[in-house]
C-alpha cells in the first residue's frame, strides 16, 4: 500500500457532496402530461437512461473537478458568489453629465395596483 492510498483512505470527506445526474428521458405523451401536471412520473423498471451531466446539487461542480474533496458549498459559499468580496473590483461609478447638463426630475410612475395596470406598466404589450 503506498503512502497515497493510505493517505486517501484516511481522508474523510467532513463535507460531502450532493451528486444528482442531468439526464433525459423519452416518454409518450401520456407520461409527459402527468409529468408535467405532477412535476415527477415514474419510468420503467430496467429502463436505461442516459445521464448528460452528473455534479454536486449543492456546490455546482461537476464530478470530475471535485470527486474526493469536501463540498465547498457546505464550507463556504463564496465560490458561488464570484469570489472573496473584499478582493473583486468594485462597482464603476455612473458617468458624468456633461458640462452645462441640466438635470430634470421626471415623473413618477406607480408600478403596483390598478393605477399601474391603467397606466399600462404592469400590462403585457400586445
Amino acid at each position: 500500500m503506498t503512502d497515497e492510498s493510505a493517505s486517501r483512505s484516511a481522508t474523510v470527506n467532513t463535507h460531502p457532496h450532493r451528486w444528482v445526474v442531468a439526464a433525459e428521458i423519452r416518454v409518450d405523451e401520456a407520461v409527459a402530461r402527468i409529468a408535467d401536471f405532477r412535476g415527477s412520473f415514474k419510468t420503467k423498471s430496467e429502463q436505461r437512461i442516459d445521464a448528460l451531466d452528473t455534479y454536486c446539487k449543492s456546490c455546482r461542480r461537476p464530478f470530475a473537478e471535485v470527486a474526493g474533496y469536501d463540498c465547498e458549498a457546505l464550507v463556504d459559499n463564496r465560490h458561488l458568489i464570484g469570489g472573496d468580496q473584499s478582493v473583486r473590483a468594485k462597482r464603476k461609478a455612473a458617468p458624468t453629465p456633461p458640462p452645462g447638463a441640466k438635470l430634470v426630475k421626471g415623473g413618477t410612475y406607480s408600478r403596483y395596483g390598478l393605477k399601474a395596470y391603467v397606466a399600462g406598466v404592469s400590462r403585457p404589450h400586445m
